[in-house]
């Protein structure tokens, strides 16, 4: 009995001497975390799909806390709603972001593309980029096989079977950006939604010279500078035969779409065209202006 009532005691006190001992360790070795972390991954949506250039959100939350300056630290699912939830928790000014969505910058459907040749590969686009340049003639547009549609995980996605091409349902879009490191063609694009949701752009990214690039594609484009003649805002660049529309400057005025001869740059959500008045035909002129009047039967006289 006195054993077995020693063995405890023993027992006893060394779990207390170790727990003694533990406490003092933790707080020697004891790291600070500011309380604010947590009330900073309370408001942000969970969603940890890495938008906003972190692992996660709690590691936004710990970005958010330790930077002076938040100016460059934006959460695209929440938005400005919860970033200024949260740059109120830290006590720091907050820059209002535009929303922006993703956009593909390719048209190269079944129609205005012929296929050349038929993939039988794995059905990845990472794969088949490294492969070889694509079932069309096109080595810069959509391969087709949806790794943008599995890399989203809000459901802004899908492939139309008509089209061969990825479509983005925008009311879904968070501009998480998953979809634009997920396409190894780089034809995904963030940009800003714009006011009525109304966007200008160009739907294409060959960079072939005019003639290989409308053989590979008819609605490609050419590179050949109209657009850029007619924008007074400075907003359209050629480089490397290829036009970009730059969305911080453009004004939405629409008539580098009128004089696109390819009818590679795209408006979206604006009000369908009127079409021009046809102009006035003008009266057929006689040929016979100068001919002499004859009246009935009657011949001029014979002198």
């Amino acid at each position: 009995m006195n054993v077995v009532l020693i063995t405890i005691i023993t027992l006893s006190a060394l779990g207390a001497l170790a727990a003694v001992i533990l406490y003092f360790v933790a707080q020697k070795f004891k790291v600070y975390e500011d309380p604010r972390i947590d009330q900073v991954e309370e408001v942000l949506p969970a969603a940890n799909c890495g938008g906003c250039g972190y692992p996660g959100c709690r590691a936004f939350a710990e970005a958010m806390v330790s930077s002076d300056d938040i100016s460059n630290l934006y959460c695209p699912v929440g938005g400005a709603e919860v970033m200024s939830k949260a740059a109120e928790i830290v006590g720091k000014a907050v820059a209002e972001a535009a929303p922006q969505v993703a956009v593909v910058r390719c048209n190269g459907t079944c129609e205005n593309r012929p296929r050349t040749n038929k993939y039988e590969g794995a059905e990845s686009c990472t794969i088949a980029a490294t492969l070889y340049g694509g079932e069309t003639g096109c080595s810069y547009g959509c391969l087709g096989l949806g790794e943008c549609v599995d890399a989203c995980n809000f459901d802004a996605m899908y492939m139309d079977p008509v089209t061969g091409l990825p479509v983005v349902i925008e009311e879904n879009c968070v501009a998480c950006g998953a979809c634009v490191e997920a396409c190894p063609k780089d034809i995904i694009e963030l940009r800003n939604i714009g006011p009525k949701s109304r966007r200008i752009y160009v739907s294409c990214v060959n960079k072939d010279r005019g003639g290989p690039a409308r053989k590979a594609c008819s609605v490609a484009c050419i590179g050949c500078g109209k657009c850029e003649q007619v924008c007074a805002f400075d907003a359209i660049t050629i480089k490397d035969n290829l036009a970009y529309i730059d969305y911080e400057k453009c004004k939405l005025c629409r008539k580098c779409v009128e004089v696109c001869p390819t009818d590679a740059i795209h408006e979206i959500n604006f009000p369908v065209r009127k079409p021009k008045p046809a102009a006035p035909k003008k009266p057929a002129e006689s040929t016979e202006k100068n001919a002499p009047e004859v009246k009935g039967n009657d011949k001029p006289e014979e002198k």
